[in-house]
């Protein structure tokens, strides 16, 4: 992967200005990953996948133009392709108009966070599956390695961050579709953890092979796994937390800005950076706030600004995205003992995934979606049945709000998982919740 000295040499040969330039910026994303596929608890794909993508931006005044490359890994070449790229895009400034909405630092500044982290090698991954689903219909999907983003710019800004993650999807397959779906995920592998959350996922197989339960439509009291809660959130994160959303009135959150809507005051959302793997920078330079608070005590505060809005809207910049989407949501932990959920739960539904989330009415904040793997009914605390594949229709506010008994007292960090062109250092950080009258629809 390409070393923090050979971005510097990059950064001080591009990153200058001209009598017709007045500013340039350069950004790097980067990796050095391995990817291992299971299926039956073998090895079905092992690969390794190294790549690094520059980003160079020139601004003249009010107009800007970037262009994106891929490095090959030496200097020469990279420094002369960038090169090529920055003076072609010197060149189309002339053809693009001005930006109104354009806003950069206007004082330089540095950072630096490098978290070696402990993964595995390839073959220990291997390894650790072959003991712990031994004899199990194992079907996986591991990414793990470095990854790197880097910025600097012709004010002198430097901003360096290279963090260690893995994240392991996988699904222990009891017949057909019925299947209990398990990831493990973090900075820090621990073999021993792994095999306790493959044998706790095997533990649910025989119930997957009773009689499912068909529920009729209605209100049930149920439990949230984190994995689920991610997925509630994350639908929220897209539609919902942004400032142009709230300007422009197609945030999902508009009745709790305007309190016409409360949720729990045991409900605290934030951006905070500290509980996930996001860089403390923007792609435009700015340094982003350790923590902005976007639910405090199921209030709504602030939301996420990026640079672009807050210039159109006169707010402070905090750090933001340009899609405005959150990088590093954490839901704060309750009260909730998770040792034992089942028990916590007493009758109802134990929800470990929710799948195709979508807004059936977004101004409401009004969720629908599925029940999918190991969706179970429990009664005084115990297991029962595997309940059929259902559909809910509700209200986040109202789920979270008058619904909500409670929040466990342990978060975990989920990271998200896609691949498509590079991993990603998005998270949420959550702890399952019990929600009184979660409404399925059929």
């Amino acid at each position: 992967m390409i070393g923090r000295a050979e971005f510097e040499a990059l950064a001080d040969a591009v990153c200058h200005t001209t009598d017709s330039l007045d500013r340039c910026l350069l950004l790097l994303h980067a990796e050095a990953s391995s990817f291992i596929r299971f299926n039956g608890a073998q090895v079905r794909q092992a690969t390794g996948v190294e790549q690094a993508h520059a980003t160079v931006t020139v601004v003249r005044g009010r107009r800007r133009v970037e262009a994106r490359v891929t490095l090959s890994g030496r200097p020469a070449h990279d420094l002369a392709l960038l090169q090529r790229e920055r003076a072609l895009a010197v060149a189309a400034l002339d053809d693009v108009a001005d930006d109104p909405h354009l806003l950069l630092p206007d004082a330089p500044a540095r950072s630096e966070r490098i978290d070696p982290g402990r993964l595995p090698e390839a073959g220990e991954v291997v390894r650790r599956v072959a003991e712990a689903a031994a004899g199990l219909d194992f079907v996986g999907f591991y990414a793990g390695g470095p990854m790197l983003r880097a910025f600097a710019d012709s004010l002198g800004s430097r901003h360096w961050h290279q963090v260690e993650s893995f994240h392991f999807d996988w699904c222990l397959v009891q017949s057909a579709d019925k299947a209990v779906k398990s990831f493990y995920a973090g900075t820090r592998w621990d073999g021993d953890e792994f095999a306790r959350r493959v044998a706790a996922g095997a533990a649910q197989l025989p119930l997957l092979a009773l009689p499912p339960r068909r529920l009729v439509p209605g209100a049930y009291r149920s439990w949230f796994a984190p994995a689920a809660m991610a997925e509630l959130l994350g639908t929220v994160a897209w539609a919902g937390l942004g400032a142009r959303g709230r300007r422009t009135g197609t945030s999902s959150l508009m009745r709790l800005a305007h309190r016409d809507a409360v949720l729990s005051p045991e409900f605290s959302l934030d951006e905070n950076l500290a509980e996930g793997l996001a860089p403390a920078f923007t792609a435009e330079g700015f340094v982003r706030p350790p923590r902005v608070s976007l639910v405090e005590r199921g209030l709504a505060t602030d939301t996420l600004n990026s640079a672009r809005s807050a210039q159109e809207y006169g707010l402070p910049a905090n750090g933001a995205n340009a899609n405005e989407t959150p990088e590093a949501l954490a839901l704060a932990p309750g009260r909730l003992n998770v040792a034992d959920p089942l028990a916590t739960l007493g009758t109802g539904l134990y929800v470990s995934n929710l799948w195709y989330l979508n807004y059936s009415d977004r101004l409401a904040c009004r969720m629908t979606g599925l029940t999918r793997f190991a969706c179970l009914w429990v009664e005084d605390g115990r297991p029962v049945a595997p309940v059929t594949v259902m559909r809910f229709d509700d209200s986040f506010l109202r789920m979270f709000g008058e619904g909500l008994l409670g929040l466990g007292d342990q978060a975990e960090l989920i990271p998200e998982s896609g691949t498509y062109n590079e991993r990603q250092l998005m998270s949420i950080s959550t702890p399952g919740a019990l929600v009184e009258g979660w409404r399925l629809t059929l």
